[in-house]
């Protein structure tokens, strides 16, 4: 890894085809100010979501309240509970009025682990896979909730939420389905990074 100031992702940045964005956001890290404590990771897994031309996508059947962070500007957070009981965060991209997302799947902590681990009612000494691992594990591990969470622009420097450049180079980038959805179920928009935790 370089050693490199970290540099926030601004709008311009999420202003592109979700696919674009999804596998850029490889290797940069998410940080989450949490209760007067930083906690990050550094993103491994995503997944793409092209709005109204995806069968998948939550903004597929036009705006909601539920899905208009979608339809808003680029770059901002949306999170939705599965199951009734896990959140999911998602970042918008395109411009205004385009809706697209990608899905923060997996996550290799590097700041605040012991609280991650708290959050998840785990071990000091979990693993990055049990912290981490999956969207549910992510968004329990850094405390993020649609109600305090969605919304969020995630460009703006104070934000709870945001995404940084510190120069790291990701290795390979895998493409395959997604997980977990049933409709455009091989379309082959799930990116990850070889080097794990």
């Amino acid at each position: 890894m370089k050693s490199k100031r970290l540099q926030q992702l601004g709008r311009a940045f999420y202003e592109r085809s979700p696919d674009v964005v999804a596998k850029a956001l490889l290797g940069k890290t998410l940080i989450r100010q949490f209760r007067g404590e930083r906690l990050s990771g550094r993103i491994i897994e995503v997944e793409a979501y092209f709005g109204l031309e995806d069968p998948a996508s939550h903004a597929y059947i036009g705006p909601t309240s539920r899905n208009a962070v979608l339809f808003g500007p680029p770059g901002v957070a949306y999170v939705y509970l599965i199951y009734g009981i896990h959140y999911c965060l998602n970042v918008s991209c395109l411009p205004a009025g385009q809706p697209g997302g990608v899905l923060f799947r997996a996550l290799c902590p590097l700041e605040g682990t012991d609280t991650m681990a708290k959050l998840r009612k785990l071990q000091p000494n979990a693993s990055a896979k049990q912290l981490t691992g999956g969207p549910g594990r992510l968004c329990q591990a850094l405390g993020i909730t649609r109600e305090a969470e969605g919304g969020i622009d995630m460009t703006h420097p104070d934000a709870a939420l945001r995404i940084v450049d510190d120069g790291y180079e990701t290795g390979p980038i895998i493409s395959t389905p997604r997980i977990g959805v049933t409709k455009a179920i091989d379309r082959p928009s799930r990116y990850l990074i070889t080097e794990r935790c």
